[in-house]
């Protein structure tokens, strides 16, 4: 089985409306069919991390419902939904998306990224959700185009 670069964006949302779930459960899915590209963690420390505490999931709970049950992504919407204590209030999910979405990355990050991909860093590309799409472009490209 060939390994996938998850080309998800963390800005993305499902009909929840929570950023970064649904590529969330597209790595953890991946992860645990042995299928994540390299270098890509199924559930890491910061935005996967960030969208289980925001909702109030289970971390263990969450990635064995992924990995033993397969889930379509609407039905772990619906699973999340379900859980005890989930915080998908409107206020909730705002707060959730904002941090996402407003989060960049440190400086070191930005400019290997962008040197990456031939961009010149002029300030204007700061959000680490823009970052990552280019770093996971270029490694799709790398792994699969190239």
């Amino acid at each position: 089985m060939s390994k996938i670069v998850p080309l998800i964006s963390s800005g993305t949302a499902g009909p929840l409306g929570v950023v970064h779930l649904p590529r969330l459960w597209l790595k953890v899915s991946l992860e645990a069919r042995g299928a994540l590209a390299d270098g890509y963690p199924g559930a890491g420390k910061g935005y996967d991390q960030m969208v289980l505490d925001g909702l109030g999931l289970n971390r263990e709970k969450t990635i064995a419902f992924i990995a033993s049950s397969r889930p379509t992504y609407p039905q772990f919407e619906k699973w999340v939904a379900a859980q005890p204590g989930v915080k998908l209030d409107k206020a909730s999910v705002a707060k959730l998306n904002s941090s996402i979405l407003g989060y960049n990355h440190d400086d070191a990050t930005r400019k290997s990224i962008l040197a990456a991909n031939g961009i010149v860093d002029n300030g204007t590309i700061l959000d680490a959700v823009n970052l990552n799409n280019l770093d996971d472009w270029f490694s799709f490209h790398e792994a699969v185009l190239k």
